[in-house]
């Protein structure tokens, strides 16, 4: 299967997933965004607008999908988006969706703590 590379800015380039899902989340997240941008799903849970029909596209995504993309509302978005992260099933399913070569993920040697690195005394 074809897959891509990514790079650190690659959301900015696609939205597949803000263009797929619904984003649904507690009500009291959406205390914390613009008026107008969210319904309610449920008496505890709301979503982004445009997320809850048969071709989502979220209310707070600009630009176009694939191409470039943003946030307008990045700093206040739910708990469900960031979930989502880049080369990630849910990232790579809503990629195939819309018909995107799914991410690669880079594997790093990076240790995930500093346990193995001699102290200096």
């Amino acid at each position: 299967m074809l897959s891509q590379i990514l790079t650190p800015n690659a959301c900015l380039t696609c939205g597949a997933c803000c263009a797929y899902f619904r984003v649904s989340f507690y009500w009291a997240e959406g205390l914390e965004m613009p008026e107008n941008v969210t319904e309610e799903l449920t008496p505890v849970y709301s979503c982004m607008k445009g997320t809850n029909r048969k071709n989502p596209r979220c209310i707070a995504l600009t630009g176009t999908v694939g191409e470039q993309v943003s946030c307008g509302i990045y700093e206040a978005r739910s708990s469900s988006c960031k979930e989502v992260q880049i080369a990630d099933e849910q990232c790579n399913k809503a990629r195939l969706a819309r018909n995107m070569i799914p991410f690669t993920p880079l594997e790093t040697n990076e240790p995930l703590n500093d346990d193995d690195y001699e102290k200096v005394g």
